[in-house]
């Protein structure tokens, strides 16, 4: 009972501190917007070209929303020392962990409907599997959560993870099937694309919105799950060897 009394501290703390400010609220759902609205206008309403980016843009919105915040709240909080009393919590780490990724994941669902909901006004949704869909959401908000963790506890500076933020998400873009299909890319790419969580995310989304999946659903979410195993047990490592040890 007192470790989840001290992991809804964390996270309440986290929402108050960081995901609750007027600035975060607003870019929140502003960014997601702003990429709805750019690709849906230019879309021009066609019912087949909204339903085909749809997404790529709800991927987009939650791989951006959530690494940009973690990664670079808890590389500060490290910085000024605030993230070392967190460690000093008489709960384990694991649980600690949890607690400081809970609200970016929340974070990032929020901004996945945003989209989802722009593109309402566009067309009809009815057909739409949302009991796939919103499984798929918040899988892909821990996975892209749990990069932002292991890119926060892999380097030292603020901008450092800006950085290496981005060398992570922009090839993203054009590699993971967000707007255009695997299939089409070069050959020595596509093994690249295979070693990116969201290719399988995106996959999920494109079954569930367009019929049109590469993967069964079983593996997609099989994989999504081993990338944040994978990702979190790797931060958990960098955590003890880099700050605790």
């Amino acid at each position: 009972m007192k470790d989840w009394i001290a992991f809804f501290a964390i996270f309440l703390k986290d929402i108050k501190t960081y995901y609750l400010k007027p600035p975060n609220i607003s870019w929140g759902i502003m960014f997601p917007f702003a990429w709805a609205g750019m690709f849906f206008i230019r879309t021009g309403g066609n019912v087949m070209d909204v339903m085909s980016i749809l997404p790529g843009v709800m991927s987009l919105s939650i791989l951006f929303g959530t690494t940009s915040m973690l990664s670079v709240t808890i590389t500060f909080e490290k910085k000024s020392k605030t993230f070392d009393r967190i460690l000093l919590s008489p709960i384990s780490l694991t649980l600690i962990m949890f607690a400081k990724t809970s609200g970016a994941i929340l974070f990032g669902i929020a901004n996945a409907f945003v989209p989802f909901f722009v593109a309402g006004f566009f067309v009809d949704l009815y057909y739409v599997h949302l009991s796939i869909v919103i499984p798929a959401i918040i899988l892909i908000s821990i996975a892209s959560t749990f990069m932002g963790l292991f890119i926060a506890t892999s380097v030292s500076e603020v901008f450092e993870a800006q950085t290496f933020s981005n060398f992570f998400r922009f090839p993203m873009i054009f590699l993971c099937g967000l707007f255009f299909p695997i299939s089409k890319l070069p050959l020595f790419l596509k093994p690249l694309s295979y070693m990116m969580p969201l290719t399988y995310g995106v996959d999920i989304l494109h079954g569930a919105i367009n019929h049109s999946q590469a993967f069964p659903y079983t593996f997609d979410f099989a994989i999504l799950f081993l990338f944040c195993a994978i990702l979190f047990y790797i931060s958990l490592y960098n955590i003890k060897r880099r700050w605790v040890l």
